[in-house]
């Protein structure tokens, strides 16, 4: 199914796909990002020490980054025609610098009446593994 460009109440059905949206994992928005959330645990920075005593691939990305990354792809999605109701993820794998990772979201369901839209949202790497699934409820105007 083709993605949904500009969401509009009246012609959203449940099935259709939101814009997908590419992310490259790197070392400076990893350290820039932990840096605004005073997250100083080493597996975010230091690499031996997330390789060789953690046991991680690489430095790891921050869970709540993945969680931002789902939202800015429905906010994205309604620009100025809408906004979040609600927020639902979950961390379910780790993303690693180097990997290569995606969102994608789908409609679940239109409450016209209220004006309401549910989205089935997640984070996948390269390898189409689920790292973060959730749910976003939002309102759509006009």
């Amino acid at each position: 199914m083709s993605a949904v460009a500009v969401p509009d109440i009246a012609l959203l059905e449940p099935g259709q796909e939101l814009p997908v949206r590419e992310f490259a994992a790197d070392t400076t928005h990893l350290f820039l990002y932990n840096a605004v959330l005073w997250n100083a645990h080493r597996i975010h920075f230091d690499h031996p020490y997330a390789t060789q005593v953690e046991g991680y691939p690489g430095l790891v990305m921050a869970g709540p980054q993945l969680g931002d990354w789902l939202h800015q792809c429905v906010t994205e999605w309604l620009g100025d025609r809408g906004r979040l109701q609600s927020v639902e993820y979950s961390n379910r794998r780790a993303a690693f610098v180097g990997d290569t990772l995606r969102s994608t979201g789908r409609v679940v369901a239109v409450d016209r009446e209220n004006r309401q839209v549910t989205v089935a949202v997640s984070i996948l790497n390269q390898n189409d593994e689920v790292l973060a699934p959730g749910t976003i409820v939002a309102s759509i105007y006009g």
